[in-house]
């Protein structure tokens, strides 16, 4: 029998198991981020950066966690970038990433935090992200690290992240096509008596087929689709169920290929057949606000007004209380689980100005009740990158009842 006691149970080691794999992203791109970090680590005063969230991790190193209740980490210095990733992991995190990485044990509770000392070291200034660490991962940060003082880096990375590079808009480009395999996948899916649940794995196979034949060195994970029919259309994040169309349905079409990190978005309505006169008056609306909100989408516009015009739009036709949301965000290093650049939304309290480089989506939405004529969701979305003088439209699937009545 072995004798256990010998083994010897290390905090943490280096496991660079296998050679890098590719990125999505050249050395460069990711070499430029770090630049500008450190920059705006130097402006305020931090000595070394502690990122947790999965956004910032991936934006900055290229690796993705799965965290399964475990905690992960990039540290950023002066000098160094070193992921931190728990032992289950074993050689992945640091094949997947642009960064150097340290693998924590379970042999000892807090491991992780005695990895992420040896890099930061004691009694220095410490960047973290307000957004994201807990109350109970703050304490530890404390305990271990000792920080002479604690600056919130939330903002700051969030407002680097808002400006896209050449390289990001290029994945971000090819994605929204992958959304619009998917959304013709879902569109020839569609028939009187399918279950949403079957429409939808329709144009999520599209996608991730799609995906490894445009990117075939990338993980795969996270591809969705939420369709949705009758009264689950009036959410736009309702989940997907095993409800069968009925013929005259207000449908809503959603396609979220991910890639390597980066979401991007298809949402189109639609009627199973036929569209009574009712529904089709609201839709119309929608779609023209639709295409004028998407003319307003230029450099030097602010979001804030942007949403006042498009609230004047519905308002002058009384349609503006059935608005639920804002009327578009910022795409990049996002998708449901984590991320959201909050200062780049469409909505009356942000005052951002669009600069080019920005991509931002458009997707006005109007929920009508049950109750009254014309009743469910009705949600159109394009992505927009933000030019010099206007803005490029990425999305290719059309819109509109011309299109978008199947079945």
């Amino acid at each position: 029998m072995t004798n256990t006691s010998k083994i010897i149970r290390p905090d943490m080691y280096r496991f660079h198991n296998g050679e890098k794999s590719p990125l999505p992203f050249e050395a460069a791109e990711y070499e430029a981020r770090l630049e500008e970090l450190r920059e705006r680590m130097d402006s305020a005063g931090v000595t070394a950066a502690v990122f947790t969230s999965m956004h910032n991790i991936a934006y900055y190193s290229g690796f993705l966690y799965c965290a399964f209740g475990r905690p992960y980490g990039l540290v950023v210095t002066e000098t160094d970038c070193v992921t931190i990733s728990a032992g289950i992991d074993a050689g992945q995190p640091w094949r997947r990433s642009f960064a150097d990485n340290i693998t924590y044990t379970d042999w000892q509770r807090d491991n992780y935090w005695r990895a992420v000392a040896s890099v930061t070291g004691k009694g220095v200034v410490i960047g973290y992200e307000g957004d994201h660490l807990t109350l109970m991962q703050r304490d530890k940060l404390e305990d271990f690290l000792e920080p002479v003082v604690m600056v919130d880096l939330f903002e700051t990375t969030m407002r680097q992240r808002m400006h896209k590079s050449e390289a990001e808009i290029a994945l971000i480009r090819q994605a929204a096509q992958v959304a619009d395999v998917g959304g013709y996948a879902i569109r020839d899916a569609v028939k009187v008596g399918a279950r949403e649940i079957d429409i939808a794995m329709a144009g999520r196979d599209a996608m991730e087929l799609e995906i490894a034949k445009r990117f075939p060195d990338a993980e795969y994970r996270d591809t969705w689709v939420w369709f949705q029919s009758g009264l689950n259309t009036d959410g736009a994040h309702n989940p997907v169920t095993a409800r069968q169309l009925e013929h005259g349905d207000i449908l809503s079409l959603n396609t979220f290929p991910m890639i390597s990190a980066y979401y991007t978005a298809l949402e189109r309505t639609m009627f199973a057949g036929e569209v009574d006169a009712a529904s089709l008056k609201i839709w119309e609306a929608n779609v023209a606000a639709h295409e004028y909100g998407m003319s307003l989408l230029k450099p030097g516009s602010s979001c804030a007004d942007i949403t006042h015009k498009i609230n004047a739009f519905f308002e002058e036709r009384d349609l503006l209380q059935y608005r639920t949301f804002g009327y578009g965000h910022s795409f990049g290093v996002l998708s449901h689980y984590y991320g959201r650049e909050a200062g780049l939304e469409l909505r009356e309290d942000i005052d951002t100005v669009l600069e080019p480089g920005m991509v931002i989506s458009m997707e006005p939405m109007l929920t009508v009740g049950e109750d009254q004529a014309g009743a469910g969701g009705y949600r159109e979305h394009d992505i927009l990158v933000i030019t010099e003088d206007g803005n490029d439209n990425i999305t290719g699937y059309p819109f509109g009842p011309e299109f978008n009545v199947v079945g």
